[in-house]
């Protein structure tokens, strides 16, 4: 669909993020419809609810609603003590202040580790916010810490009506879908069979819109969505771009873990002689990383093997990095944490997305994203101004044995990636990392 150019504009940091949201929940009068992997119970995510409970009661006829993953929902944080997770913090809300706030749980799959909901997008009135942070202190840099992502603020009304009624028309109604604020929230053994129909109804889902043709002055963006290998348009699209980039190709993520079609398109890209950049977190800005001098948990081995991947893959493409061809830049400052995903093709075709450019978001994960057609170059130097900002922390990698190998890691993170390589288990992680 058409946008203005001017509609649309990129926020520099986590605190403006946390500043735009919070004002744009303050602004609306119609609808603030909220789509992330989760609102934590702490002080951003309080922060958050209140705000919406404080548009409720002053104006009382407004559609609110928040959609999150049904089990990330109702578990405590990885390692530590078993609780009921988020869903304790909306139900306690909710007695505070009474009704108005709907917290949706959506369960992608039956079980966490088989998929979640990984859709992005807050929808205020005909204003978009789009990112792939979720809510919590360190996506807000409530407390100094940040977790560094992308942020895109589009004021469309069309964007805006057709990314709220998969929210509303989809997802809402069907019978797997529950309020996470209720005490009678109904056990997952219980939603078995309406899960499963629920996962083949999302991935048929695509977002409804009328084309419209651009003028000079409009950027054109198309709202993609996918679930599993199958007829994902949002696969698709993210291989064409790598295939079709002509010059240079930027890509971001936090995770790194491409799946072997994405490996394979950029190496034909490499080839073609694309420059390709692409740009993640040491794996010390990881958010899974255990510092050293803290006791080893067994998801603080992730970061390291996102770096024996980007070890590999950077010794198979060493030539092209010697070239200039390849440029990977590792992100770090401090102990902030690195959150950001998607791609920008030849300053022309710009993806916005949650997509981890992983496996698991390939085939598990119910994703979305953005795609920004803009051959007349009017958002480039928002988005050059952007990717200066991410590059300020970032060092180029001039050889791939500037990376460690498994030989200089934590002796527990060594053991289990021998375990793990020794019984050929490695691979099959990957697949659900």
């Amino acid at each position: 669909m058409a946008v203005p150019a001017d509609a649309v504009t990129i926020l520099p940091d986590p605190v403006a993020f946390r500043e735009t949201l919070l004002a744009q929940i303050a602004k609306a009068r119609k609808r603030i419809l909220i789509a992330a992997l989760y609102l934590q119970d702490d002080d951003a995510g309080r922060e958050i609810l209140a705000a919406l409970y404080a548009a409720r009661a002053a104006h009382p006829e407004i559609e609110i609603a928040v959609f999150v993953d049904w089990h990330r929902a109702q578990r405590g944080l990885i390692g530590k003590q078993k609780s009921d997770g988020n869903a304790a913090l909306y139900r306690a809300e909710a007695e505070r202040f009474g009704p108005g706030v709907t917290v949706y749980g959506v369960p992608v799959q039956r079980r966490e580790l088989l998929g979640v909901l990984h859709l992005k997008g807050f929808v205020f009135d005909e204003t978009v916010l789009y990112s792939g942070a979720s809510l919590n202190d360190v996506y807000l840099q409530r407390h100094g810490r940040y977790r560094l992502d992308r942020y895109h603020l589009i004021q469309h009304r069309e964007l805006a009506d057709c990314m709220a009624r998969l929210l509303t028309e989809t997802i809402t109604p069907h019978p797997a879908v529950h309020p996470l604020e209720r005490a009678d929230t109904p056990p997952t053994g219980r939603l078995k069979p309406a899960i499963a129909d629920l996962r083949r109804t999302l991935a048929a889902a695509r977002y409804r819109f009328t084309a419209s043709a651009p003028s000079d002055a409009d950027v054109c963006i198309t709202p993609l969505v996918g679930l599993g290998l199958r007829h994902n348009e949002l696969n698709r699209v993210l291989l064409q771009l790598v295939l079709q980039a002509r010059s240079q190709l930027t890509l971001f993520t936090p995770y790194f873990n491409l799946p072997g079609s994405l490996q394979r398109a950029l190496r034909r890209a490499i080839r073609a002689g694309c420059r390709i950049t692409i740009v993640l977190g040491d794996k010390t800005a990881n958010d899974f990383y255990i510092p050293p001098s803290e006791p080893f948990k067994t998801i603080g081995a992730l970061p390291y093997l996102y770096e024996a991947n980007l070890r590999r893959f950077c010794k198979r493409h060493q030539r092209a990095i010697a070239a200039g061809v390849l440029n990977v830049h590792i992100w770090k400052d401090g102990d902030n944490t690195f959150h950001l995903k998607g791609m920008i093709a030849d300053e022309e075709r710009i993806l916005l997305t949650g997509n981890n450019l992983n496996p698991r978001a390939w085939r598990l994960d119910l994703e979305n994203g953005l795609l920004i057609h803009d051959p007349h170059r009017l958002l480039t130097t928002q988005h050059r101004a952007e990717l200066d900002r991410i590059l300020v922390n970032t060092v180029r990698l001039a050889h791939y044995d500037a990376l460690e190998t498994v030989d200089h890691y934590p002796p527990p993170v060594q053991r289990l990636i021998r375990r793990l390589a020794r019984i050929r288990a490695d691979r099959l992680i990957n697949q659900m990392l």
